[in-house]
């Protein structure tokens, strides 16, 4: 029987959502921090000359906060600036020991009080820093190792997680889940901790570590091989808790240090970074993990809050009259015109069109930075009012997301290395999402209240007695936070501390 050869044609319909160029430009623009927004304005001022400040807006509304805008001066004293570093290196890993365990440990995105803080509610001091962040400069980093397209993904999206000491406080478990829930990247813890120690290869050392410890081990890798190296490991990785306690006496009897031996490896260890992210940024000049806060939340007396968006060196813009005129007249008079005036006003008419497409993406930037940051106030108000962060509620991007009416995507991007200046301190927009955790009677906690509730409980413990997993439990239990010894062991862990029997003191 002869075969024969049957060519069919068939139609077949698949759907693809491609983002035009316009969107591109307002995702683009969606997620800059402040002060690139500024910078990309001033480019698209300069590359088109169809788009114009205007002039007369800018100068009625001013800003009022342009003096504090500034850069800071630059140091004269450069041999006094060394040193300065120096000595607030070796006092934040001083600082950083003592701290542990206290609030910014805490696996979620670091706070920013502290020297940031603001008292007075007055929100008219903004702080000014270089517009290139530890996160690009690990993202150029990036580029130049081989990775997969999944590999590129997971590896921004932990470098996005960093908080901005550079560790990584989120469990590699809980990544994983936003991967495939927000992102639709499915792929195992196992590579994801993978794909960390590859990140944790870049400098400076210590980038992408999930505690103090594993921050001190991994500078600790990169020293000169010798006897030094290994008693500084040995130091950290097995007599750690010694090492936070200051307890040098115990550790030069453990491994039979002269005092000498103490000594150097006592002032080795004190020049190690807590936090590498920080590092970053004095090599690029000291005022680069400096931030200007996104949006400034105001809270009176009588607990109202408001907030606006932060305009900085934003202008109002148009697009030139002299270039409109030009493509009204190129309408009009189109059939009259020669090849060349017809080119010359096509070309025209195209930088209008930009001009035109830029300002609504700016627009569009600013209604969704407003109707996010509204529904982020309305929803976590009580902190805003009285700054506990207990006080925050069980919030995901989702619940943003159906609130405003946005993509999850979106509402993503504006958290993103976006802040937010409040009566209590400058804060990332991340660290009002918590996750929630659903007890056995169907009540809804946020984890971050559990694990403030789980560490008073620890600190405020018999120390020569501490609790143990069961014990710390029924106590939580008795708060009015029932839940499992499981969950309160992995609150523990987060937090970094240790065992009850590596919690006895003498």
């Amino acid at each position: 029987m002869a075969q024969k050869l049957i060519q069919a044609q068939t139609q077949q319909q698949v759907q693809q959502q491609r983002l035009s160029q316009q969107q591109l430009l307002q995702v683009r623009l969606l997620e800059m921090p402040l002060p690139e927004l500024e910078e990309n304005i001033q480019t698209e001022l300069d590359e088109n000359p169809a788009l114009e400040e205007k002039r007369d807006d800018l100068d009625s509304h001013g800003d009022e906060s342009d003096a504090e805008m500034e850069p800071d001066a630059p140091h004269e004293d450069e041999p006094f600036e060394a040193k300065t570093e120096r000595e607030e290196r070796e006092e934040a890993l001083d600082t950083a020991l003592e701290s542990l365990g206290s609030d910014d440990e805490l696996p979620e995105p670091n706070t920013y009080a502290g020297s940031q803080a603001n008292t007075n509610a007055d929100y008219e001091e903004m702080v000014w820093g270089d517009t290139t962040s530890f996160y690009d400069k690990l993202k150029e980093q990036m580029g130049m190792l081989e990775l997969t397209e999944r590999q590129r993904d997971v590896m921004e999206y932990l470098i996005g997680s960093l908080d901005d000491d550079g560790l990584l406080r989120k469990p590699l478990d809980s990544i994983a889940d936003e991967l495939a829930i927000y992102h639709n990247i499915d792929v195992p813890e196992r590579y994801v901790e993978d794909t960390l120690r590859l990140l944790q290869t870049f400098d400076p050392a210590g980038i992408g570590a999930r505690s103090l410890q594993e921050c001190l081990l991994l500078q600790i890798d990169r020293k000169e091989d010798g006897q030094l190296k290994e008693l500084m490991r040995e130091v950290v990785e097995n007599h750690f808790d010694e090492f936070t306690k200051k307890h040098w006496d115990k550790i030069a009897q453990s491994l039979l240090l002269t005092q000498q031996q103490t000594d150097v490896v006592h002032e080795e260890l004190r020049k190690l970074n807590p936090k590498p992210g920080t590092a970053l940024g004095e090599t690029l000049g000291r005022n680069t993990q400096q931030i200007t806060p996104d949006f400034i939340v105001d809270t009176d007396e009588a607990g109202n809050v408001t907030f606006t968006i932060n305009r900085g060196r934003v202008p109002e813009l148009k697009v030139s009259p002299l270039f409109n005129e030009m493509v009204d007249n190129y309408k009009a008079n189109k059939r009259q015109m020669n090849r060349q005036e017809k080119e010359a006003l096509l070309y025209a008419k195209d930088k209008v069109d930009k001009a035109q497409g830029y300002i609504e993406a700016i627009k569009q930037r600013r209604h969704t930075l407003y109707a996010t940051m509204k529904a982020i106030v309305n929803w976590q108000k009580r902190f805003f009012q009285d700054g506990d962060e207990s006080d925050l509620k069980p919030m995901i991007l989702k619940d943003i997301a159906e609130k405003t009416g946005l993509d999850i995507s979106t509402i993503s991007r504006v958290s993103n290395i976006k802040y937010a200046q409040t009566r209590w301190g400058t804060f990332p927009l991340r660290f009002f999402f918590t996750d929630s955790y659903v007890t056995e009677d169907g009540e809804e906690m946020s984890t971050r209240k559990i694990k403030l509730a789980l560490k008073e409980v620890i600190e405020r413990e018999n120390k020569q007695k501490p609790l143990s997993d069961d014990a710390l439990t029924v106590e939580m239990r008795k708060k009015g936070f029932p839940i499992a010894r499981r969950t309160i062991a992995k609150y523990r862990d987060q937090l970094n501390i240790p065992v009850a029997r590596l919690r006895r003191e003498q």
